[in-house]
């Protein structure tokens, strides 16, 4: 079985049994459940207690579970098609230089890991419609400078 195909069963199970995200990421816990329906969607890896726990909620064989705990090829083909992921493409097009500009000014010369970081979902109830509200929090991580002589700073961190 390809990763895509257990994708599509785990959805159809989903599906059949009426299940919403919330009563799965819940069965499953352990992990945050962007992280969760990320690997039941076949863009994360599971680790092997929490592959097995999703492996018995949809009734899955031991082979399916270890595919679960395998790490995926991540990634979709560019440009997105479905309109809410390519808005956040647009978010990152648009702002982007300037969450750039603002991290590096704060931070130093560096990035925001996407692999030591956390993010949350949340709704906010509004009177003009309800808002999508996303928090992320990732480490920074300033670049190296290798080959740094003696009294040049070896990262790029923010200098005073």
């Amino acid at each position: 079985m390809r990763r895509d195909q257990l994708t599509e069963k785990i959805l159809d199970i989903k599906r059949a049994k009426g299940w919403s995200w919330k009563h799965i990421t819940d069965a499953i816990g352990g992990i945050s459940p962007v992280l969760v329906v990320g690997a039941l969607l076949g863009q994360q890896k599971l680790i092997k207690p929490l592959a097995k726990k999703a492996a018995n909620l949809f009734g899955l064989s031991e082979s399916e579970e270890r595919l679960l705990n395998e790490v995926p090829n991540r990634g979709a083909q560019m440009p997105p098609t479905d309109p809410l992921i390519y808005r956040f493409y647009e978010l990152v097009m648009i702002n982007g230089p300037a969450w750039k500009a603002l991290i590096e000014g704060e931070f130093g010369d560096g990035i925001m890991s996407a692999i030591d970081f956390d993010m949350s979902i949340e709704r906010q109830p509004h009177a003009k419609g309800d808002r999508v509200q996303i928090s992320m929090s990732g480490k920074f991580l300033p670049y190296k400078y290798y080959g740094n002589e003696q009294g040049i700073q070896e990262t790029g961190t923010k200098e005073d």
